[in-house]
């Protein structure tokens, strides 16, 4: 299996949030897929965008 990985400051440009928005995300295992190796989070290419829990519609998926 070959998965190609971007690093946080590749994902925050491609899902337009901070990087540190992003290690946030890896850590609370919000990401799918990521995994630390030493001090780097490493992140699947086709890994999708988390929702915000804060948005109108994260909020409708947590009530269904």
């Amino acid at each position: 299996m070959n998965l190609e990985w971007i690093n946080p400051e590749e994902a925050s440009v491609k899902w337009g949030i901070k990087v540190r928005r992003v290690q946030e995300l890896c850590a609370k295992g919000q990401v799918v897929g990521a995994t630390r190796l030493g001090r780097v989070w490493l992140i699947p290419k086709n890994a999708p965008k988390p929702i915000d829990g804060r948005t109108k519609a994260a909020k409708q998926l947590k009530v269904e």
